[in-house]
C-alpha cells in the first residue's frame, strides 16, 4: 500500500508537469497608488506655508471707492497635512486690514470720500484691521483625476472651509465665515513648493460696521508664497503583478482519468488481497503540502484552483483512516489593513474547505481550518506569494 501511494504521488506530479506544458499564462501588470499604508503614522506629509498678496473687501458702501484705493495687503500663514494623495486639511491665519467706505463712521479714517464729491460730506474712507482664522478641506484635483505620480511638477487643489473673523479696531466685530478657493502648487524641490492661492470668503453682513440688505460681506484675495513639507514626504507606488493561470480542459480531464484509473487499480489490488494473510504495518501519508495562490483582494476560487483541489481531495481520501488535515489561510501584510487581511485570510481558508467538502466529497471531520491574517513574505521575499491557502497533514502526536 505504501508503494501504491508513492506511485499515485509520482503520477500526480508527472501529470502536473505535463499539464504545465499546456498552460496558457497571462501576466497583468498594474501600478497603483498606495495610500494610508506606506506612511500610516501621524507624522507624515505635514506642511507649513506663508503667502502674501492683494485683497479687496466687498462691503455695503465699498463700491463707491475706486478699486485702486480698495486694494490692501493680505498675509496667509498655515499648517496642514495631506491625509491621502487626494485629500488634505489645513488651519490658516489670514488678515491684516481691508479698505473701503463707511456712512455711519464705523472704522472711519476721518477722511471724506474723494471719488464722489457730491456725496463726500456723508461718506468717509474706512480701514478694518482684522484677522481671519479658518479650517479648510483640500481636494487635489490632479491626483483625483489622473492618479498620484511621483515627480509631477504641478498640482491644482480645490478647497472649502469654515472659520471665524474678528476686527482688532473698535467697535470689535465678530463673524462666522465660509471660504472657497483654488490652490495652485508648483513643486520646485522635494520639500519646497511655490503656491498661488485664489480665495473668496463670505462674512456676516455687519462685519464692516454697516448692516444693510446684503446677505454677506465678501473678501477676495490672491496670495503667492511657499510651503515647506516635513515628516515622511510623498507617497510610494506598488508594482503589482497578478498572474492568472488558465488550464486546458483536455489536460484537466486527462489528469482526472489517470487518477480514476489508479483508484480502480487500487481497488483491484485490495480485492486480490482479500482472504490472504497480510502483515499490517503502520502506514504514513506520503503526500506533501498543497498550495493555492490568490490575486490581491480575492478570496474566491477559479477553475484552475478547483483542478488542484481535485488532486488534493483524492490524496486526502487515500490517506490512512483517521488522519486529519489543516487548511491555513494567509494574506500579505504589505497591503491592506489588519482588519481586511483578517477577513481575507479567513474567507480564503473557508472557501477551500467548502470546495473540498461540497465539490470533491472530502469528509468535513477530517479538515481543520485556521487563518493567520496579514503575514510577512513567506517565499522568495515576494509579498504576492503570501496570499495563499496551504493544506498540510496534521502530524499525530
Amino acid at each position: 500500500m505504501k508503494k501504491l501511494l508513492m506511485i499515485v504521488s509520482a503520477v500526480a506530479v508527472s501529470a502536473s508537469a505535463g499539464m504545465a506544458q499546456e498552460v496558457q499564462e497571462t501576466v497583468l501588470v498594474e501600478e497603483t497608488p498606495v495610500v494610508g499604508e506606506v506612511h500610516p503614522d501621524f507624522r507624515s506629509n505635514w506642511f507649513v506655508s506663508v503667502g502674501a498678496g492683494p485683497q479687496v473687501m466687498f462691503g455695503d458702501h465699498d463700491r463707491q471707492v475706486d478699486m485702486k484705493n480698495r486694494i490692501s495687503p493680505a498675509l496667509d500663514i498655515a499648517v496642514g497635512k495631506w491625509i491621502t494623495p487626494s485629500i488634505g486639511i489645513r488651519l490658516m491665519y489670514s488678515g491684516l486690514y481691508a479698505k473701503g467706505a463707511t456712512q455711519n463712521g464705523v472704522f472711519s479714517t476721518g477722511e471724506a470720500l474723494k471719488e464722489r464729491p457730491w456725496h463726500g460730506y456723508w461718506l468717509e474712507y474706512s480701514k478694518i484691521d482684522f484677522m481671519h482664522l479658518h479650517a479648510d478641506v483640500m481636494f487635489d484635483l490632479v491626483n483625483m483625476i489622473g492618479g498620484y505620480k511621483p515627480g509631477r511638477i504641478y498640482n491644482l487643489s480645490f478647497y472649502a472651509g469654515l472659520g471665524y473673523a474678528h476686527t482688532w479696531n473698535k467697535p470689535h466685530k465678530n463673524s462666522i465665515t465660509a471660504s472657497l478657493g483654488l490652490m495652485n502648487v508648483f513643486h520646485v524641490a522635494k520639500a519646497w513648493d511655490v503656491n498661488l492661492d485664489l480665495r473668496a470668503s463670505a462674512f456676516q453682513d455687519d462685519f464692516d460696521g454697516a448692516g444693510g440688505r446684503r446677505d454677506f460681506d465678501g473678501l477676495v484675495s490672491v496670495t503667492a508664497g511657499v510651503s515647506y513639507k516635513f515628516g515622511s514626504i510623498g507617497w510610494k507606488t506598488r508594482r503589482e503583478v497578478v498572474t492568472r493561470t488558465v488550464y486546458d480542459n483536455g489536460a484537466v480531464n486527462n489528469l482526472r482519468a489517470q487518477v480514476a484509473q489508479l483508484v480502480a487499480e487500487n481497488e483491484k489490488l485490495e480485492n486480490d488481497l482479500k482472504g490472504k494473510s497480510v502483515t499490517h504495518k503502520a502506514v504514513e501519508y506520503v503526500g506533501g503540502k498543497y498550495i493555492i495562490y490568490f490575486p490581491i483582494n480575492v478570496s474566491s476560487l477559479n477553475n484552475a484552483d478547483r483542478a488542484q483541489l481535485d488532486m488534493c481531495a483524492n490524496a486526502i481520501k487515500g490517506a490512512p483512516e483517521g488522519s486529519k488535515f489543516m487548511i491555513t489561510g494567509y494574506a500579505d501584510k504589505a497591503t491592506g489593513t489588519p482588519e481586511v487581511n483578517e477577513i481575507l485570510s479567513r474567507s480564503r481558508a473557508e472557501n477551500v474547505r467548502a470546495c473540498l467538502v461540497n465539490e470533491h466529497g472530502v469528509d468535513v471531520n477530517r479538515l481543520d481550518v485556521q487563518w493567520k491574517g496579514g503575514v510577512g513574505n513567506m517565499f522568495y521575499d515576494d509579498p504576492t506569494l503570501s496570499r495563499v491557502v496551504i493544506i498540510s497533514p496534521i502530524e499525530n502526536k
